[in-house]
């Protein structure tokens, strides 16, 4: 397997990270449902003749085990990120998923801050395409990388 490979196989499981807190969030269920339900119907399969891309189940699992168990946490620091008429419960449910996995990854994970959020802002727009969302991410995200990792500015 390749970098390339590679890369793209931790891209997949951030953008299935996403959409997993989005969905436990949205019915209520559990971290391992969801996680079962993702690495068996969602890593690779094929919708409409479209195949979804393999994603890194490691990565996938750390993003979502780090942003539960972490989640008070990731959100206060989300919360000091937004302005405060806008705290993390009045934003739309697709970016708090977001914000919590890039949360998880700067305070949890070794990745770089830049690459967490060249990453996140794809994912961004990968939900918002035509949208101001990516930008408001990429501030939001900066602030968090911050105050997460200070050193590795």
């Amino acid at each position: 397997m390749t970098s390339a490979d590679k890369k793209q196989m931790k891209s997949a499981a951030r953008l299935y990270a996403v959409q997993a807190l989005f969905q436990m969030e949205a019915s209520g269920q559990t971290v391992e449902t969801i996680t079962r339900e993702f690495e068996t119907h969602r890593f690779g399969a094929t919708y409409d003749d479209e195949e979804m891309v393999e994603g890194d189940v490691d990565h996938f699992r750390a993003l979502i085990n780090h942003a539960v168990n972490h989640q008070a946490r990731i959100d206060q620091m989300t919360d000091r990120a937004l302005v405060a008429k806008w705290p993390i419960a009045r934003i739309d449910p697709v970016l708090r998923a977001l914000f919590r996995a890039a949360g998880a990854e700067f305070a949890e994970l070794p990745t770089p801050p830049k690459v967490v959020i060249t990453e996140y802002v794809d994912v961004a727009k990968a939900f918002f395409p035509e949208g101001k969302e990516p930008k408001f991410v990429n501030a939001v995200l900066d602030h968090m990388a911050h105050e997460a990792k200070p050193g590795a500015f």
